[in-house]
């Protein structure tokens, strides 16, 4: 009896410090990945007209930013996968979970052009009714449930969040200020129940955002490239 309560409590530090582990790693390349993609985003946010750089350079920024906005969010189903893989599946879970992403932000180097206030705002708009839609409601739920491969749990979770994804592509994808309050929104999203109170307000709200770019872009600050880089020719892009 003795034996077995030692080989319990064992089995149970074990655990125990395989989860803070993993945990750990999981929030420290997160954290890890905030001060990267801050740094290299410095300078770049040029609002609806900004620029993306080279393949390389976005990608790699690209996989910063998911790891730094995603990775906090989907802690809860590391530690899920580590429970039932150990520590050592934690790589291979959150390898596999961040290539989903890599494989967004490719899509989004080929498609992403500089575009104009009125461009942002339709994206918006449509950001906001995604929100609202059934499809959404499933990803995110699958999301919260999902604890099977990193990479499908990463397919699960990035149907749920692509609306504000494109959002963020949309308003300027090297913004620190709307990185940051995405990131908010996505982790919220991850942790919490979906509640109609919540999300169908969240959502109109986002469509009202939309609708103000459109019919007002200049009291949206940083949505506009400023006047002496467009000159510079800088932002480029025709702003309509």
């Amino acid at each position: 009896m003795l034996l077995s309560n030692k080989v319990a409590i064992a089995q149970t530090s074990a655990t125990t410090a395989e989860t803070a582990a993993a945990l750990t790693a999981t929030l420290g390349l997160a954290a890890a990945s905030w001060v990267v993609a801050v740094r290299q985003m410095n300078g770049m946010d040029m609002g609806v007209a900004t620029q993306l750089g080279s393949f390389a350079f976005f990608v790699a920024l690209w996989v910063a930013m998911m790891a730094a906005m995603m990775l906090p969010g989907a802690a809860p189903a590391v530690l899920s996968r580590t429970h039932a893989g150990g520590v050592r599946a934690v790589p291979l879970f959150v390898g596999s979970y961040l290539a989903v992403w890599t494989l967004v932000g490719v899509a989004v180097y080929e498609l992403y052009r500089p575009h104009g206030s009125f461009a942002a705002g339709v994206l918006v708009i449509a950001a906001g009714m995604y929100e609202l839609t059934p499809l959404k409601r499933h990803f995110r739920q699958r999301c919260r449930e999902s604890v099977g491969s990193g990479f499908e749990y990463g397919l699960c979770c990035a149907g749920s969040s692509i609306g504000l994804m494109l959002m963020l592509v949309a308003l300027s994808v090297m913004s620190v200020t709307w990185m940051s309050g995405e990131a908010f929104l996505i982790l919220t999203q991850k942790v919490l129940p979906a509640k109609a109170a919540i999300v169908v307000p969240l959502g109109l709200a986002i469509v009202g955002f939309g609708i103000l770019i459109v019919i007002a872009p200049s009291s949206v600050p940083g949505l506009m490239p400023p006047m002496s880089d467009v000159i510079g020719g800088a932002g480029h892009a025709n702003l309509l």
